[in-house]
């Protein structure tokens, strides 16, 4: 903090209080305007690749030496490819269809009352995050697009990548002429300020965490404003009987493989015992440098298995390990999800209609999936744009939230001078 007198609370406030004005701002400008900033915010993410990858040089030094996981490090590192993939996700957000003005229902009553439900903006948003750098400019356009002022805290092993990318993106909306405190990123990595902006109430009116199950607990734990957020992505692919076996590969291999540290990832394969293929999966597994931990029919397939543990079905590696079991069909498939799911994504592979059927219908998750790769569990993919998390809850949004999540609605009633008796 620049004073040393100023206490997390006191910053919180004044941040808080800045929000709500750009917010007030925000809502009476037009689309048009919102676009225009983020296409502007866009081409200075691109204009200042240099200097976000040396600032992201330096957080990824520092990461090392503190010891980061390969799976954090694989979150916090960007290239130029990121840096491209994250400008052009602002540029999809700015082509994306606004909701705000929409009329959700409408309905006239006997008494000649007309109401509808319109989308409005939220409010003010606080985001915690950790590790992935892109969320800043994900967020922030996503939000300005959805009409809501954000609070961003990232974590301070990203504090210099954040930096460089929130002061790209605040020069493409101040260019566009709407306040720059619409996205703000708090100055300082004191945890004490992540309490304060939990407890700010009269400033923020939804916490979105997005990091790991200690933070994402903290957050539920301590906010004293409602919460958008899931605790782990304890992912399953079920592997049916009928399932085609090259299919079978492909899709558990990149389910399991392809980004290892995203919440998107297949952390437990569950396979029918009358699937006659699995030890060719098991060995694909192993072969791509994979652990596999299974039960004891599994380990009978390769000397490499490792004996899985009961705290392995409920475990979120983020890693190349994947728990293997082997199930009597469907049932005893959905059973286990039901027992050990995080209930954010699952998929079956089959060829079988009704089987299939049985499993999206059947498993209580945000996303259920069918003959597809469980890391297709993302905003972008949905054709959403970017998207501020994934949310587990039933309230509110579920599975990917974008710009539609990121709002809420009024009631709009038109009269004709009618009182009530």
């Amino acid at each position: 903090m620049n004073d040393l007198t100023q206490t997390p609370e006191m910053l919180i406030a004044q941040m808080g209080a800045r929000a709500r004005r750009a917010a007030a701002l925000l809502a009476p400008a037009g689309d048009a305007q919102k676009v225009d900033a983020l296409r502007r915010a866009a081409q200075a993410l691109r204009d200042q690749a240099p200097a976000i990858l040396a600032a992201n040089a330096r957080d990824m030094d520092n990461g090392i030496d503190n010891g980061l996981s390969a799976a954090m490090l694989d979150r916090l590192r960007l290239d130029e490819d990121r840096i491209a993939a994250m400008a052009a996700g602002v540029d999809q957000v700015a082509m994306l269809e606004n909701p705000l003005g929409s009329v959700i229902d409408s309905s006239v009553r006997p008494n000649g009352l007309e109401l509808s439900r319109v989308r409005v903006p939220l409010g003010v948003i606080g985001i915690i995050y950790e590790s992935r750098p892109n969320v800043t400019a994900d967020a922030a356009a996503l939000c300005l697009r959805a009409g809501n002022a954000v609070i961003l805290r990232g974590g301070s092993e990203a504090k210099e990548s954040n930096r460089a990318i929130h002061a790209a993106m605040a020069e493409g909306i101040a260019a566009a002429g709407l306040p720059a405190d619409a996205v703000q990123l708090i100055p300082t990595t004191d945890r004490a300020v992540v309490g304060a902006l939990l407890r700010a109430s009269d400033f923020v009116d939804l916490i979105v965490p997005r990091g790991g199950k200690s933070l994402v607990a903290r957050v539920q734990e301590e906010a004293r404003v409602p919460v958008l957020a899931h605790l782990d992505g304890i992912n399953h692919s079920y592997v049916d009987g009928a399932a085609d076996p090259a299919m079978a590969e492909s899709l558990v291999l990149n389910a399991k493989l392809r980004r290892t540290g995203v919440c998107g990832s297949t952390e437990t394969v569950l396979i029918d015992r009358a699937y006659a293929h699995a030890p060719a999966l098991v060995k694909a597994l192993l072969d791509a440098k994979c652990e596999v931990r299974g039960d004891d029919a599994v380990q009978a397939m390769d000397d490499r298995v490792i004996a899985a543990s009961d705290e392995d079905w409920d475990t979120e590696y983020l890693d190349a390990i994947v728990s293997i079991r082997l199930v009597d069909g469907v049932e005893e498939a959905i059973a286990h999800i039901a027992a050990h799911a995080s209930h954010h994504t699952d998929a079956i592979i089959t060829e079988d209609v009704a089987v299939a059927e049985r499993f999206l219908n059947a498993v209580d998750s945000a996303i259920v999936m069918w003959n597809a790769s469980t890391q297709f569990a993302d905003g972008g993919e949905f054709g959403l744009g970017a998207e501020i998390g994934i949310s587990t809850g039933r309230l509110h949004a579920r599975g990917p939230v974008a710009l539609e999540g990121l709002t809420t609605y009024k009631w709009i009633v038109r009269g004709r001078g009618q009182a009530r008796p």
